[in-house]
């Protein structure tokens, strides 16, 4: 039986199990029965700790409202990693005996354990012995006192709407709301909904609403609203619903007599149940409290709300509903409804702005948003808000906010061992973007995963520990580029700092001065070099952590050894000041996890192989190192070793000795020598990850790849096989057997085989051996000349095929014959199929599809597929075979219109809800206008839809972006309604382009447009500054006779190029700009004129000045340039006559001047000796090219 009870545990109750734990051990007592020690010494040290034991919950529970408890706590806490870091030296010292092999630099004087542990002793006894220990509760256990005191905290709720307004919750009201009203249900009697969110998201005042919603009174028989909170207690929590459907007592004195009194009100009858805040993980005791509600009617319903999808799934949950955080807008309305009383006229400019971004700062938690608010009712003064902005929410008085004690309660209700675990996170900046993995081996290195030899892994255990928080919102899933990373919100990031206190410590992100001598665990979020604490840091000399997260450690690897000998977790990726890693790197005894990843290191001391207690080693993207030492499997504990892009020529020959070591291995490259891989070594590993294989042509015998032993390789989730393109008929058939011996494992998700020269793909690439496949490319396999039955793959959801130049057909064997083929796919890619002329349709394949493309197949002629329902985007490249079909006329919306259909050889765009769509060198393509692409948002046309003659707006309501290019019959835009989604429009090198619309292109939303070499048009589109009130960037490159049809451009308007547009810049004259010009960037190229610019031509706004390519510009003029009292950087480019800048010099503003091309001028800017070099030797950012 463990010593502590963990659950609602103290903070260090998990390090007291630990201690406990290592003092039972045997190893431990034959180690000092073997080297003459005080075994008594074990035993009082045990005593002491039971002492500790007994009052440190009821320490906890005082700490934050008492100032010297919370010091004593300190003190003891100390006092425990002390205790843990002197029983780890004598288990490392025991260890070196078992081995025989201890090394001089890290030997451990015997004689000196004693001293420590005498001296441990007198500091736990000094601590026992205080007086204020004597007030403390001794506890049978930890835990057994301290929820209850926690949970005194929340008050109970009821059915009452306490909140009359609720902001921001319409949807995920309604959407209950339907759940609750609804009559089809299973047929189960008893449906329940889940509403999940972390502490202060509002989930009771939801609730609350929905219970007295008026829809709700006619729905249901019965209603009742039980307030769970900590303890679920049975009986107790029946006779509460009991009461609160009779509205009066009860006197059941029993489970028996309750759930019978209860079972006979509810039989027959449709009832709504609220449990609110529910705590309970244990489905026994909820299948006890559910017994009775079965008895309800059909349609019976439960709501329950609870911080943890843990307890959803405890009670079976039917739907559970996440509450998210407020969008910015609500929670605008709830701080200001609490701060002003909604009477924004109180807050001038100053104070809404400081109050943005205290409201930002809440990040939408209501609770939050109302307690901060609560708190500036009082207050009016710029100073006193920017002071609650410069404030940390946990430094207010605990009497003012309703926060604290609501994530509190959540942190108390976490086990022991969770409670290290998230504290341990103090160690993140906000927002920091953290993976998974990473954080569990950090959890491993620093020994806070609790397992047994006999049960699961310690990654197991962490990937449990990892859900349980992120189950109970302490943790945020954030998805960016694909990639699944982990946030905290900033509230829950303030509570790790809270209880973690001086045990961890940001550099560039706590408080300035000095780094605590307390401090464990220190991460540096910014330039060590540019923090005068991080001098201070030295005086840390039990610290367990390192981590760099600012890409410069500070300090050198020899540095950080010398002074900090009791490092867990040494973490230096990207630190390019690491280039040699010392021999002393053996005197970190207790270190258990090393990454020096991304650093310029070139090899790794053989002295690194006595780390007996290394668990894992990162040494990914180190690009100088080439080979491991050769005695690294004397690491016996080492789990992961990580060469992810490092290319190493050799390997220790006997790392498949460590049986529970995982290798990530990345990039193996087959060696030509023995002195080098050989690929049969990858057969004794235990590969993890991406692997990506090179250099097969360095294989002699094909039963060598035999040996790697892929098909066994059930932990690897990528793979790629890449051939030397170089090859001949003889080594085809050998490349073939190669591959065929290459077989993965069934659980392979990813494969690529890349310039594989066989002439037939290996028999295992399909349905039977490829069972979990997900992605598949077959790239560059040249002399392949069919394809296997890849149809039949059913969760196959990527599919590239590209660089097969023997592939003529693609018929029906691709499908496997199967009219259910491509069942998962959402992408296929073809591309440079050279001899590609024929691909054989089945209807019913691709249901799912989402992204198709075509590309560089020239002899590809015939169909596309015809349905693809859920097609998303298309694009087809240079493919001059393919063609359209016969014109016909369709009438739409009353409109009689002569047309091309564009269906792609089959493919019919309009059954589609196609959202993008890119035809690019297809001179036999031309798009459907006779119907209206309602879901079209990307289109891009080049080198095709020739028949094309007007494009009607119209007909894309959704589209965002549209782009045309050498269209040689377009003349016109043309649009009857206003488009409210437009944002970008280019228009190029169409020959025949005349005109816009003919009241004005109206797109609202449009933000840039661009127009390059339309020779025949001769106006900008009319009424722009009203009818394009967003744009923001204008291009008009080579347009030589357009003109502005109205004299005046956008007011938003800020950054303009015109390229060769002589007539046009001769307009710029006359108001242009309008009364209050934005405009900040002005690029102008190819004017044919000796002096620039006019006076009056350029905005006074101007920012940024761009002059190229004035071939007979001789001469800048001041009183153009004078009054551009704003301009920061001008660009002088490719005016070979210019010859001197204005006498007067250039606009004081300036203080980056680039010239380029302009040889004359070159000459008189030249530093010292140039005639204007005196009239730019103030800037400060100069150039001359």
């Amino acid at each position: 039986m463990p010593v502590l009870e963990t659950l609602g545990g103290a903070l260090f109750g998990a390090v007291l199990q630990l201690l406990f734990d290592k003092l039972d051990s045997h190893q431990l007592l034959h180690y000092f029965r073997g080297r003459k020690l005080d075994v008594r010494l074990l035993k009082k040290l045990k005593r002491k700790l039971m002492d500790i034991n007994a009052v440190i919950d009821d320490a906890e529970q005082k700490q934050f409202t008492n100032s010297l408890v919370k010091q004593w706590l300190d003190e003891v806490r100390d006092a425990l990693y002390d205790a843990e870091d002197l029983l780890e030296q004598i288990d490392y010292a025991f260890s070196q005996t078992q081995l025989k092999a201890e090394f001089q630099s890290s030997a451990i004087k015997v004689s000196s354990f004693e001293s420590k542990m005498i001296e441990l002793l007198d500091d736990l006894e000094s601590l026992l012995d205080q007086k204020l220990v004597q007030d403390f509760q001794i506890s049978s256990g930890v835990g057994s006192g301290l929820v209850n005191n926690v949970s005194g905290k929340r008050n109970e709720s009821s059915s009452l709407v306490a909140e009359e307004v609720i902001y921001g919750r319409d949807e995920d009201k309604q959407m209950i709301l339907n759940w609750l009203t609804s009559d089809n249900e299973s047929c189960s009697q008893l449906s329940i909904l889940s509403i999940v969110g972390m502490g202060g998201m509002g989930k009771t005042t939801l609730a609350q609403h929905l219970y007295n919603n008026p829809m709700i009174e006619a729905k249901f028989a019965i209603k009742a609203w039980v307030c769970v909170s900590d303890e679920f207690d049975v009986f107790n929590l029946t006779r509460a619903t009991l009461e609160a459907i009779h509205k009066s007592t009860d006197d059941s004195r029993n489970l028996e007599m309750v759930q019978g009194r209860l079972k006979e009100k509810l039989t027959g009858r449709k009832f709504l149940l609220v449990l609110d805040d529910v705590w309970n993980e244990d489905r026994d005791q909820w299948k006890s409290l559910e017994t009775p509600l079965r008895y309800g009617d059909k349609g019976s319903k439960i709501l329950v709300t609870t911080r943890s999808n843990k307890v959803a799934s405890t009670l079976e949950s039917n739907n559970i509903h996440q509450l998210k955080q407020l969008q910015e807008d609500y929670s605008w309305q709830v701080f200001a409804k609490h701060a002003v009383q909604n009477d924004s006229s109180k807050l001038n400019s100053e104070l809404k702005e400081i109050g943005m971004k205290i409201v930002e700062k809440c990040q939408g938690l209501p609770l939050a948003l109302e307690t901060v608010g609560s708190l500036l009712q009082s207050k009016s003064s710029v100073a006193e808000w920017e002071g609650v902005l410069r404030s940390n929410i946990w430094d207010l008085p605990i009497e003012n906010s309703k926060i604290i004690p609501a994530l509190l309660l959540s942190y108390y209700h976490l086990p022991s061992h969770l409670k290290r675990c998230f504290a341990y996170c103090a160690l993140f900046p906000k927002d920091h973007k953290f993976d998974k993995k990473k954080l569990i081996l950090s959890w491993m290195a620093e020994n806070f995963l609790q397992f047994s030899q006999q049960s699961k892994s310690p990654e197991e255990v962490g990937e449990q520990y990892f859900n349980d928080l992120f189950s109970r919102s302490f943790f945020q899933q954030s998805i960016r580029s694909k990639k699944t990373f982990f946030v905290m919100h900033d509230l829950m990031n303030d509570l790790a700092k809270y209880v973690s206190g001086e045990i961890c410590y940001r550099l560039g992100v706590d408080r300035p001065g000095s780094v605590p001598t307390t401090t464990r665990h220190f991460s540096t979020v910014k330039n060590p070099v540019k923090c005068d604490e991080y001098k201070s840091l030295c005086d840390a000399k039990r610290l367990r952590t390192f981590l760099s997260i600012s890409k410069n450690c500070g300090m050198s690897i020899q540095e950080l050894i010398s002074n900090f000998k009791c490092l867990r977790l040494l973490s230096l990726a990207k630190c390019h000041n690491i280039k040699v890693v010392p021999d002393t790197i053996a005197d970190l005894i207790h270190l258990r996890s090393l990454d020096l990843s991304f650093t310029d290191i070139k090899r790794l001391p053989d002295s690194i192989c006595s780390l007996y207690n290394l668990q894992v080693l990162k040494l990914n993207k180190c690009f100088f190192l080439k080979e491991l030492p050769s005695t690294l499997h004397e690491l016996q504990n080492l789990r992961r070793l990580e060469l992810m892009m490092t290319t190493l020529r050799k390997a220790p020959v006997l790392l498949g000795k460590l049986k529970n070591l995982h290798v990530w291995w990345g990039g193996f490259e087959v060696g030509k020598s023995s002195s080098e891989f050989s690929i049969q070594q990858l057969g004794e590993l235990d590969l993890h990850g991406d692997l990506s294989i090179r250099n097969f042509g360095n294989i002699v015998d094909p039963s060598d790849a035999l040996a790697a032993d892929l098909k066994n390789k059930t932990h690897l989730v990528v793979l790629s096989l890449e051939w030397d393109l170089k090859v001949n008929n003889e080594d085809s058939i050998k490349e073939r057997e190669v591959l065929e011996n290459l077989q993965p494992s069934k659980h392979l998700e990813q494969l690529s085989i890349n310039g594989y020269c066989g002439s037939q793909f290996p028999g295992w690439l399909s349905e039977k051996f490829l069972l979990n496949i997900m992605s598949l490319i077959l790239y560059n396999c040249k002399y392949c000349q069919w394809l296997p039955s890849l149809g039949l793959l059913t969760f196959l959801k990527f599919l590239e095929i590209g660089g097969l130049h023997q592939i003529v057909r693609i018929d029906t064997d691709f499908y496997g014959n199967s009219f259910s083929a491509f069942a998962s796919l959402e992408t296929l890619k073809f591309d440079d199929m050279k001899e590609w002329e024929e691909w054989k349709c089945i209807t019913g394949a691709f249901p799912r599809l989402k992204d198709l493309s075509v590309a560089r197949c020239p002899k590809l002629k015939g169909h596309l597929p015809e349905h693809l329902p859920h097609l998303k985007e298309l694009h087809i490249w240079r493919c001059e075979q393919l063609v359209a079909s016969t014109p016909r006329a369709v009438e739409i919306e009353g409109v009689k219109k002569d047309t091309y259909s564009f269906n792609t050889s089959g493919l019919l765009v309009s059954d589609t809800s196609l959202k993008s769509l890119h035809i690019d060198s297809c001179p036999g393509m031309n798009i459907l206008i006779n119907h209206c692409y309602y879901f079209l948002e990307h289109l891009y046309i080049s080198q095709c839809c020739h028949s094309l003659t007007n494009f009607p707006l119209d007909l894309f309501p959704k589209l965002y972006d549209l782009f045309l290019e050498e269209c040689h019959n377009l003349q016109m835009i043309s649009q009857r309604h206003p488009h409210g989604h437009l944002k970008s429009l280019i228009i190029k090198k169409c020959s025949e382009f005349e005109s816009f619309p003919h009241e004005g292109l109206f797109a609202p939303e449009l933000k840039r447009f661009c127009i390059e070499e339309l020779e025949k048009l001769k106006s900008m589109p009319k009424c722009m500054s009203a009818l394009l009130p967003s744009l923001t960037q204008m291009v008009i490159d080579t347009c030589r006779v357009v003109e502005l049809s109205d004299g005046c451009l956008p007011l938003n308007l800020k950054h303009i190029s015109l390229f060769n547009c002589s007539k046009l810049v001769a307009t710029l004259k006359n108001g242009v700009w309008g009364t209050n010009p934005s405009i900040e960037s002005f690029s102008i190229k190819g004017v044919d004129v000796e002096c620039f610019p006019g006076e009056g031509l350029l905005p006074l706004s101007l920012t940024q000045l761009y002059i190229h390519h004035f071939p007979n510009l001789k001469k800048l003029d001041y009183k153009g340039l004078c009054h551009l009292s704003s301009l920061q950087l001008m660009y002088i480019q490719y005016c070979p006559v210019l010859q001197c800048l204005p006498k007067e010099g250039l606009p004081e503003s300036i203080s980056n001047l680039r010239i380029n091309g302009c040889p004359l001028l070159h000459q008189r800017c030249k530093k010292q000796e140039g005639e204007d070099w005196q009239k730019i030797a103030h800037i400060k950012y100069l150039s001359m090219g």
